[in-house]
């Protein structure tokens, strides 16, 4: 039995990268371990009735008020899956230990699963009411991980209010089902998210932790400027760094050459910067972050990941904002269609924007701007109290849409005592632009066009009261539009010269996700990190740390 255990555990490796020589040894001897759990000793008929009766009664009592494992075993009058003395039971049992044994390499708590109390209860176990408090605590310890490593440790709007994001659990009555009745490796293997994000992300995870078990990316930098030309210890620090890195092959120039400016260009790409090739301060700043830094990145976008493991996937077209990166995408089938710049909400408490996913219906071409009520009451009115004449740009309108005479004056009202509302018809110096896109959601977050230009040419664009900008709005619309007109350019731009606000509608809703990633990566795996704009992946290290998750979990 022991042989076939190592076998399965040989081919799980397989889903989390090659252990190194000390972690085969670990896994190999939990497995042996997994092995010691004896089969009741040949009872007289009388005695093995009991015996199944006490096995039952353990097992019930056990499970407590987990509705969703006991519906499992009532369904199946209690039948165990992991303590039976049979090869299936013993193979799930070595699968499980070969999983739990690998859990940090996902940057989970691998603490949580208890793998070593497990395996002393298994070693231990005399007697059926033992055997069944043991089939539960398996099965707890395999649902743990399961949800874990499916959908995410944390959940999220616990952590960071502003994460609207339910995290897509399963049901632990399928996931018992599934693993009772199919290959136990196929099915632990399947708990892994499919996506090519998580994978790279994983990949990058265990590249970053060797390189910082060797030694690291080596000291910081000085601080100063270093342009094409320059010599000195400092620029031999530099490119030691960058080299270590892998932005720079092995060299022993002690020169800013042209080879070690184009390294620093790419560093700058690949981390949000202005791409001169210039290391001055934001760039010395991001280069001397620790690699321990980067690698709570990492960990958090892996969790991240986790809760957008949909079952239903992202949709086969998605648009993509990624917050921090400050870029909004239309991806068709796993492939970037379109791309443009944005700009998202400011980092203040009131205008940052949120996570969440919807699915966009319709844009609307000459757009009012319906003006929020937080901005109306924090803004606008004290201009109003002090001048009726404020805000001329603004229609003020009652609550049957008629246009309030300023000439009486606003100085009676407070905040709560306002009863007006604000609206700016559509031209060119609308808020919204010239056209705005729609996925209806109870925070009044859309995506939209903005005169305010300018803004974009920023490397850091947080500035809005919480929609999101685009740089490129037409051109988006035409994106959208194609799949539905054969001419979305003629058919957008004969409703912009109407200069009438024009609702139209989406043939096929898109999904819209609105994330937060401060590392992420490109198709050829390259590792790209952005700045913690609002400090929430800062909340979400923390959270994970006293969840149980570790640095270096997965190192090998």
């Amino acid at each position: 039995m022991i042989e076939g255990v190592a076998r399965v555990a040989t081919r799980r490796q397989a889903a989390f990268g090659r252990p190194g020589r000390a972690m085969r040894r670990g896994v190999m001897a939990s497995l042996v371990a997994a092995g010691l759990l004896m089969a009741a000793a040949p009872q007289q008929a009388g005695a093995v009735s009991l015996s199944a009766t006490a096995y039952r009664l353990a097992v019930a009592e056990s499970l407590g008020a987990d509705e969703g494992m006991a519906a499992f075993y009532r369904d199946r009058d209690f039948a165990p899956i992991w303590t039976g003395s049979d090869d299936r039971s013993a193979q799930r049992r070595a699968a499980l230990i070969a999983a739990l044994e690998m859990a940090g390499a996902h940057g989970l708590p691998g603490a949580r699963y208890d793998l070593p109390g497990l395996m002393a209860r298994m070693r231990q176990v005399s007697g059926e009411q033992a055997r069944g408090a043991l089939e539960v605590e398996l099965s707890r310890a395999f649902l743990s991980y399961a949800r874990d490593l499916q959908s995410g440790v944390l959940t999220p709007s616990r952590v960071v209010s502003d994460i609207k994001r339910e995290a897509p659990r399963r049901d632990p009555q399928a996931l018992l089902q599934a693993l009772s009745s199919g290959d136990s490796e196929t099915v632990l293997r399947g708990l892994v998210p499919q996506s090519a994000e998580y994978s790279r992300l994983l990949r990058a995870k265990l590249m970053l932790e060797r390189k910082i078990a060797r030694g690291g990316w080596g000291a910081p930098v000085p601080a100063g400027k270093y342009s094409y030309g320059d010599t000195g210890q400092g620029v031999v620090i530099l490119r030691d760094r960058l080299v270590a890195m892998g932005y720079l092959r092995p060299t022993l120039s002690a020169t800013l050459d042209a080879e070690m400016s184009n390294a620093i260009t790419a560093f700058q790409a690949d981390h949000g910067l202005q791409a001169d090739g210039v290391a001055g301060g934001a760039t010395l700043e991001q280069i001397n972050v620790a690699p321990e830094e980067r690698l709570k990145s990492l960990i958090v976008a892996l969790e991240r990941e986790r809760w957008m493991n949909l079952p239903e996937g992202l949709g086969a077209r998605h648009i993509l904002v990624n917050l921090t990166d400050f870029q909004a995408q239309i991806i068709d089938n796993g492939k970037v269609t379109f791309e443009t710049r944005s700009v998202v909400g400011a980092a203040t408490p009131d205008r940052r924007t949120p996570e969440f996913s919807d699915s966009m219906a319709f844009m609307v071409i000459n757009p009012s701007w319906y003006v929020p009520r937080s901005i109306v009451v924090n803004e606008y009115l004290p201009q109003l109290r002090r001048n009726p004449g404020a805000v001329s740009h603004l229609e003020i309108t009652d609550s049957r849409g008629r246009q309030v005479n300023r000439g009486a004056g606003f100085a009676q009202y407070s905040a709560a005592s306002f009863p007006f509302s604000m609206r700016q018809p559509p031209g060119p110096n609308n808020a919204l632009g010239t056209v705005k896109f729609m996925f209806p959601n109870q925070y009044n977050i859309y995506l939209h066009d903005t005169p305010s230009k300018s803004l974009f040419e920023r490397s850091e664009r947080a500035f809005s009261h919480g929609c999101v900008r685009l740089s490129d709005p037409h051109d988006f619309a035409y994106a959208l539009l194609a799949p539905q007109t054969d001419d979305p350019v003629g058919f957008f731009q004969q409703r912009l010269r109407t200069g009438a606000e024009t609702r139209v509608n989406l043939d096929q809703p898109v999904p819209v996700h609105l994330i937060y990633r401060t590392a992420f990566t490109e198709p050829k795996g390259q590792v790209n990190y952005r700045a913690d704009v609002y400090g929430r992946d800062a909340a979400l290290w923390q959270a994970l740390a006293a969840a149980g998750v570790v640095l270096g979990g997965g190192q090998s």
